[in-house]
């Protein structure tokens, strides 16, 4: 990438996952849906893939950024565990965004971990589709 409007061309690749026994994807899926409304470039991960598996597309895919959910309370665990796979796979340049019931001292906690967001149910969409991109940057710019 030569200058600053190449980032602007380039399409985002998110993988969308919730790596824990959490059945409730009623949100990670209108997340996928605004996210290509978005002209990004979405994969689902599906239900119940472990933090690994999780970790393993996302680099098998060369995505830009991985958006976690959770409604369980494994944030604390299984948010985490995907970011030491991905840096276990070198893969660490990868972003990684948070959401799902998150309290907020844990938001604080996931952040110092680097996993980034952190929303919460009601969001506004286009906050969550200006964050991905700003961390999407981050990761091109990591690239270099």
């Amino acid at each position: 990438m030569e200058g600053t409007n190449d980032y602007l061309k380039r399409r985002i690749r998110i993988l969308v996952a919730k790596p824990a026994l959490d059945g409730h994807d009623r949100g990670i899926l209108v997340l996928a849906k605004a996210f290509r409304d978005a002209g990004m470039e979405v994969l689902y991960a599906g239900l119940l893939a472990t933090p690994e598996q999780v970790a393993k597309i996302a680099v098998d895919e060369d995505v830009d950024v991985v958006a976690l959910s959770l409604h369980n309370s494994a944030h604390l665990s299984a948010f985490p565990e995907v970011k030491k796979w991905l840096k276990k796979l070198g893969a660490d340049d990868i972003q990684v965004v948070g959401g799902g019931i998150i309290p907020p001292a844990d938001k604080k906690r996931l952040e110092k971990m680097g996993i980034t967001g952190n929303f919460g149910p009601g969001t506004p969409l286009e906050e969550v589709i200006s964050h991905v991109r700003k961390v999407a940057m981050k990761k091109w710019k990591m690239d270099q």
